[in-house]
């Protein structure tokens, strides 16, 4: 039998669905084993506190959570929060404690003390892991892969269609800059496959009739960031990075460098992909995206009672 791989995951869980939605597909899948969760970006103590909830709710509590900085690299960029980060998990005047170690220091510490074992899945803006890679240079040749949701190429079959920047590389495209150029083994699933793969109100009903703790809080959640869209279905780009850990097959790579064009002004950071001999990111160009629903909502499905 296969090992399970190690993981973390680095999120900026809150407002869009899709991160919670990654991070109780990790839970439920017997093939990974979460060493912790790290949170980033606008907020990190609530983002701490969702995730602490997604545990408890999941009987996981054992999982260590960490907050980590709330600014992007050089505190240069504006803060984009929806305002209902939390509503439909946390209950008003609910205690929850996390760990208090700074998520940039585990980050640094699981991955020096296990050389080629933890795989690093950011589903949110670079900064912890950029500021890890500045303070410990070596996570770069010590981590396994960063298998992260960012960027956006515009090189597979949906291109023309695509925005020339995406959320996560814009909020700091400085730190994106560090990750990119570490040279560590990274996964780019851009929007170039993750804006192919959707969930719409047919499965945020099945979560409801499953009537488990955490997929009710899963559904209500998702029900408000389709009000707050004014949609009835939403993109799964965190829970797709995730499942890479599981099948990589759901995806088609092509081995390329990334840079990160960007300048002063907000939301700039686009990811240049192009060949060359020292290439260091597979890139997601295409997607086979009813198998990854199936996956999702069957891990989601099957982990109630359990």
């Amino acid at each position: 039998m296969e090992k399970m791989k190690r993981i973390i995951i680095d999120t900026d869980i809150g407002s869009d669905i899709d991160d919670a939605l990654a991070i109780a597909l990790a839970l439920r899948s017997p093939e990974l084993k979460l060493e912790g969760v790290t949170t980033v970006y606008g907020n990190a103590d609530l983002r701490a506190k969702m995730v602490a909830k997604m545990l408890q709710l999941s009987d996981k509590t054992d999982v260590p959570v960490m907050a980590g900085l709330d600014n992007s690299l050089l505190g240069n960029r504006p803060i984009w929060m929806a305002g209902h980060e939390g509503d439909g998990l946390l209950e008003e005047g609910e205690t929850l404690a996390y760990d208090a170690r700074h998520a940039v220091d585990f980050i640094i510490d699981t991955v020096m003390r296990h050389p080629g074992e933890i795989t690093l899945i950011p589903i949110g803006p670079l900064t912890n892991i950029a500021t890890s890679l500045i303070r410990e240079p070596r996570v770069a040749q010590n981590v396994k892969e960063i298998v992260l949701m960012g960027g956006v190429t515009r090189l597979g079959d949906n291109g023309a269609d695509l925005r020339v920047v995406e959320h996560n590389i814009a909020c700091d495209p400085e730190a994106a800059s560090v990750v990119f150029g570490s040279g560590a083994p990274i996964v780019m699933v851009g929007l170039d496959v993750t804006l192919k793969v959707q969930i719409t109100e047919k499965e945020r009903q099945e979560l409801i009739r499953s009537n488990d703790p955490l997929n009710l809080k899963l559904a209500d959640m998702m029900g408000r960031w389709f009000d707050f869209v004014k949609e009835e279905h939403t993109f799964m780009h965190d829970p797709l990075t995730v499942s890479l850990l599981i099948d990589r097959s759901l995806v088609k790579t092509k081995k390329m460098s990334v840079q990160i064009e960007y300048d002063h002004r907000p939301r700039t950071g686009q990811t240049v992909a192009s060949f060359t001999e020292d290439a260091n990111v597979d890139v997601c160009l295409d997607v086979d995206s009813d198998r990854l629903v199936q996956l999702l909502m069957s891990r989601l499905l099957s982990g109630v009672a359990s």
